[in-house]
């Protein structure tokens, strides 16, 4: 990368991942931009009474991010809010949580990840009108792995080669991928018995590996289960950290 292109950086699309306080009136921010994946910025005087970043630094939230600095921790020039995604309330805010802790632990900084930043940003707004947040969950996290280079191999059975048949049970082989083990209409994708432990978990094949919807359940477990339950202590931390700045 240039050393101009590391200097300064004007309006690059990004989502603010999690916000710390700073010193008396500033705030480090670990942020999610398209064009570099995560950068390190320190917002000076973000949470003074009369700063023009107040109100505008929300998780969440496609901004438009300018900074400056060639080190691992960049300062925030200007935010500037684009708009389009409705806000996040109740599960669907606690979803929003686990999506970024999963960035924040998992992706390396100032890796671009293009098609990952549209899909994220796909994933809030299909979490935002309260419906199912299984399905949106399920298709991120394949889409993560995927980006990561775990992917699981879903779409073909590896002893026939044909393609996976929603109404037929499976087995998992870590190495191989899923192998048809007979009967019909239980849509199971179940673990060999002597598969690690680690991943000895139960998996739905979806039907439509496009949108999630009845999507492979691996990561997370199904929405009935309080998404908080399984956060870390922090997250809420990083919630109030953020929502701080504009109160």
């Amino acid at each position: 990368m240039a050393m101009a292109e590391r200097t300064r950086q004007e309006s690059r699309e990004a989502f603010i991942l999690h916000g710390y306080p700073y010193r008396e009136t500033s705030l480090l921010l670990e942020t999610f931009t398209r064009a570099f994946g995560r950068v390190s910025m320190v917002a000076r005087g973000a949470r003074s009474p009369r700063s023009p970043l107040r109100g505008v630094l929300l998780a969440f939230q496609p901004l438009a991010l300018s900074w400056f600095g060639k080190g691992e921790l960049r300062t925030l020039a200007r935010a500037e809010w684009i708009g389009g995604q409705p806000l996040l309330h109740g599960e669907a805010l606690m979803c929003g949580f686990y999506l970024n802790e999963l960035l924040l632990r998992l992706l390396a900084r100032e890796d671009p990840h293009d098609a990952l930043f549209s899909r994220y940003w796909q994933t809030l707004r299909r979490l935002a009108p309260h419906g199912s947040s299984a399905p949106a969950l399920r298709s991120f996290e394949r889409a993560l792995l995927k980006e990561l280079g775990y992917a699981m191999a879903l779409e073909r059975d590896s002893a026939s080669g044909r393609a996976i048949d929603p109404a037929k049970s499976y087995a998992y082989d870590p190495e191989r991928g899923p192998v048809e083990i007979g009967g019909r209409g239980t849509g199971a994708l179940r673990l060999r018995p002597d598969a690690p432990r680690h991943g000895a978990r139960r998996l739905r094949r979806s039907p439509d590996p496009t949108t999630g919807e009845g999507a492979d359940a691996h990561a997370h477990q199904s929405s009935a289960r309080s998404p908080a339950a399984e956060e870390p202590p922090d997250l809420q931390g990083s919630a109030r950290a953020v929502t701080r700045s504009s109160v």
